[in-house]
């Protein structure tokens, strides 16, 4: 019997002796429990905890741009795209490769990217039919496609962005808006804190200068205020706008004004978008400009009448992450240089 009991002592002090060793070799590094198999299991929980659909806010598809709460899929990896400043957040964020289907394009710095998808139609007429064909996720639309929110929305969910007021906070919004919905929130945050200290270089300059902001098209000059297209000139960036006193029902474009408004008004500088270069036009900026009205203002005596050198990045991709950058640029360059 004491022999059995000892065999069985024996017995069990050896196998103590295997566990042990074989928990040292573990943590030294040169065991096969590396920590593989939890990591799996961590992987694995995480992502069944990614939520199928996230609820964001956009606006409907009103004139009026009510703001909605939409729900929307996470991570789609189909969307349709007929908003150029949507296209330039996405591919800023290297999305382009989820890309389906795209409106039109003539934007120097997105065509290269989008080159070869298919295209439906432009952003004020998307074409239905090839959208639902290429059965997207989720499509994107800008706030001049309105005609078409209905019919689209039948086909998916339609996010819906536009930028009014605040060029770059709205900017910024819509950037992180889409950034959320493919789970980019945080490489957005880091983009936008690049561009604080060149926003705040330009406050710096503009501060107590005045501007009239405006427009060539076919021929003429419109002002455009504090709520049309370049209205980051003088809300964000600060020149003190003295046309806003020629604000119009229809704000974007802004109202006709005579050469001699501005030369009463006399600006210290003279923003001008080129519309008529931006929808594929000649560009006339430089030579209407250039007449004996303007030439007597203060601006044109100084040097001081800007030709913002990217129209089409101003008139139609306003609100795109990288366009703001662009916009920034232009505007550098010809104050800070």
């Amino acid at each position: 019997m004491k022999k059995i009991l000892a065999l069985m002592l024996a017995a069990v002090m050896m196998m103590f002796c295997l566990v042990a060793c074989n928990n040292a070799t573990d943590n030294d590094g040169t065991g096969t429990n590396d920590g593989t198999e939890n990591n799996t299991e961590n992987n694995t929980e995480n992502n069944t905890q990614k939520p199928e659909k996230i609820t964001i806010t956009c606006i409907d598809g009103s004139r009026d741009e009510k703001e909605i709460q939409l729900e929307v899929p996470y991570d789609p990896q189909k969307i349709a795209v007929c908003d150029m400043a949507a296209l330039d957040i996405l591919v800023n964020l290297g999305l382009e490769d989820r890309i389906v289907c795209v409106a039109t394009t003539t934007l120097d710095y997105l065509v290269d990217k989008v080159e070869g998808i298919p295209t439906c139609g432009t952003i004020k007429t998307p074409d239905a039919e090839t959208i639902m064909k290429y059965e997207p996720d989720l499509i994107f639309m800008g706030g001049r496609g309105s005609d078409y929110y209905a019919t689209l929305s039948e086909i998916a969910p339609v996010v819906r962005l536009t930028v009014s007021g605040n060029v770059v906070e709205g900017t910024i919004k819509n950037a992180q808006t889409i950034a959320s919905i493919f789970g980019k929130t945080e490489e957005m945050n880091a983009k936008v804190s690049s561009y604080n200290e060149r926003i705040e270089a330009l406050q710096a300059f503009a501060k107590g200068k005045s501007a009239i902001v405006g427009m060539v098209t076919s021929g003429g000059f419109n002002v455009t205020g504090n709520s049309g297209r370049c209205s980051i000139i003088g809300n964000e960036i600060g020149f003190a706008n003295v046309g806003v006193d020629k604000e119009s029902e229809d704000a974007s474009h802004g109202n006709l004004s005579s050469f001699e408004y501005i030369l009463q008004k006399n600006p210290q500088y003279i923003f001008v978008m080129d519309r008529d270069a931006a929808t594929g036009g000649a560009s006339t900026a430089a030579e209407v400009m250039n007449n004996e009205v303007i030439n007597q203002t203060i601006a044109a005596k100084n040097g001081n009448v800007v030709i913002l050198a990217r129209p089409s990045v101003w008139y139609t991709a306003e609100g795109g992450f990288t366009a703001l950058g662009m916009m920034l640029e232009d505007l550098e360059n010809a104050l800070l240089k």
